[in-house]
């Protein structure tokens, strides 16, 4: 049976479609790679995760790590830099007494080979610490050893991670972010596979309808914006800047591009420069540049709606994504400024972080109060809702407030739905017997259900030690509950719990954030759910 990988295979986590002359030299790396995968005595262990079109992958991958390294395209080293600088030291889990950076390390071989295993297949996590993995990156490092001295540069390759310093064009910056996020090696068995799944679902789903190709488009800009890698949890535009170094001039303008704002608009006027819109949630005007928008001719009403995404760039609004528009309909606008979703999600551009947290930490104190002076609570799942609910009326009832205030405040609150729009489940006790309510104070009130098991603590009388294994491992890894709540069970508990205890626990301490940054991409850094209304101010970006 032919077991060959072919070029198809190699150029698949490519950047470029079309062989370069440097391509027959690694793809026969490639397929000794793949040799040296299967044949060693502990591959069958490495199987049990991967099936045969995965082998072919991971080759290729850590073939693609080798050429990285020999073109210096500056991928991999843009981890390795970002990591030292966050923990002060090149990787996590390995010991590196022995570690030269900008060359290839055996230690580098077998954290990608944990890597790929972690984001390939999520159905186990496979520990960093298993002899199999020890074994492949040896034999594979004496593929590389052996090849590194005829090993040729790919230009072309490191052509495509470079953009000129002087390029104003936000379409340009958007396509280098593209290209690192979805057609880059080191974030195929994760972004890329992802956003894969994404397609294939929408076409599955939508494949005749006709404005498939917008949904395909923005399907990818909304990811190009928004998703985090799991390796350290940063944004596309954090890696470019990452990759073209600190010393390049555009650096600073990929990392302070905007969060996308895609929504409703009323659309009111233009000149030759720019189209005047207004963000009905939050009645925020905004000048797009005509640079980025090939339809201001179709524009000809006042407060015709748009639904459009935009991004600043260099001080510029940018149309991103997909457009369209639709006549003046009152009960859209009247369902749009009362959506708590779309109020927030211009929240970044008026309210620093500082008034937030200060915002936070007042409700904080009124949780401690409320709650025995502890920042959580463990409650049948039944109680919870109404526990909530509870602590909502004392603050309100903490800020002086008229008994009208009040009343229209806990209104609001039931109005923008905090269990139906936050939580999944209303009913908690179709999840969990028991849960808990936190108060992070980096966001606000969390409710997480299934992990009280965690939580060896006086207040908790639903602590069961047989569970305690499993939801100490669920409240890791699960990405939709927050790392403040890790931490807090981590600073509390971690002597009272027998996980922590255990060797492979204590190592998992020793990378904690780097882990939590794996398992949490998404949502390692946790957002405010504050809505800030009333704010009408002029968006010009001058």
């Amino acid at each position: 049976m032919d077991t060959r990988i072919y070029i198809k295979d190699w150029l698949e986590i490519k950047p470029y479609k079309k062989q370069t002359t440097t391509d027959s030299f690694y793809l026969k790396v490639c397929n000794e790679v793949k040799r040296a995968i299967i044949i060693n005595k502990k591959s069958s262990a490495l199987q049990m995760y991967l099936d045969k079109k995965d082998i072919n992958l991971l080759s290729c991958f850590l073939t693609s790590y080798f050429e990285d390294i020999i073109s210096e395209t500056n991928i991999w080293n843009s981890f390795v830099k970002a990591h030292l600088r966050l923990y002060n030291k090149q990787l996590p889990f390995y010991v590196l007494d022995e570690y030269y950076e900008k060359e290839i390390n055996p230690q580098d071989i077998s954290f990608l080979i944990w890597y790929f295993l972690n984001t390939a297949q999520e159905e186990k996590f496979i520990s960093p610490f298993n002899d199999f993995i020890f074994e492949t990156s040896e034999k594979i490092m004496g593929v590389f050893d052996k090849a590194w001295g005829n090993a040729p540069e790919n230009e072309y390759l490191k052509s495509l991670y470079q953009i000129d310093e002087d390029e104003d064009d936000f379409y340009v910056a958007r396509n280098l972010i593209d290209t690192v996020l979805f057609k880059t090696y080191l974030f195929y068995p994760d972004t890329f596979l992802k956003q894969q799944k994404q397609e294939f679902e929408i076409i599955r789903t939508s494949k005749d309808d006709e404005n498939l190709v917008m949904f395909l488009n923005d399907n990818r800009d909304r990811n190009l914006h928004k998703v985090h890698t799991r390796l350290l949890s940063l944004t596309g535009k954090e890696w470019v800047s990452e990759i073209l170094g600190k010393n390049h001039l555009l650096n600073k303008d990929f990392l302070t591009i905007s969060k996308k704002i895609q929504g409703f608009f009323l659309y009111k006027g233009q000149d030759n420069i720019n189209i005047f819109i207004e963000h009905i949630a939050s009645g925020k005007k905004f000048n797009l540049t005509k640079k980025s928008f090939d339809h201001s001719h179709t524009l000809k009403e006042s407060d015709t709606i748009l639904f459009m995404g935009i991004v600043q760039w260099k001080n510029e609004w940018w149309f991103s994504g997909v457009f369209f528009q639709q006549p003046f309909n009152p009960d859209l606008i009247l369902d749009e400024k009362n959506s708590l979703e779309s109020r927030m999600s211009v929240n970044f551009l008026d309210h620093p972080r500082q008034a937030t947290d200060e915002m936070l930490n007042k409700q904080l104190l009124a949780f401690k109060d409320f709650n025995n002076g502890s920042q959580i609570a463990f409650l049948p799942s039944k109680k919870i809702e109404e526990f909530v609910e509870g602590y909502i009326e004392f603050f309100n009832n903490t800020l002086n407030l008229s008994e009208k205030e009040i009343r229209e405040a806990n209104q609001r609150a039931r109005n923008e739905g905090f269990f139906d729009s936050k939580d999944k489940y209303k009913d908690f006790s179709e999840v969990s017997d028991t849960g808990l309510v936190f108060f992070n104070p980096k966001s606000g009130v969390e409710i997480a259900l299934a992990v009280n098991s965690a939580f060896p603590m006086s207040s908790n009388p639903y602590f069961k030690e047989k569970d305690c294994q499993e939801h100490v491992m669920r409240l890791l890894m699960n990405e939709s509950l927050s790392t403040e709540l890790v931490m807090y069970c981590i600073d509390n508990c971690k002597s009272k719990l027998s996980f922590f205890k255990n060797d492979i626990g204590k190592k998992y301490l020793d990378d904690i954030d780097f882990l939590l940054r794996f398992w949490k991409k998404d949502n390692y850094h946790t957002i405010p759910s504050i809505s800030y209304i009333g704010q009408n101010k002029e968006t010009t970006g001058r």
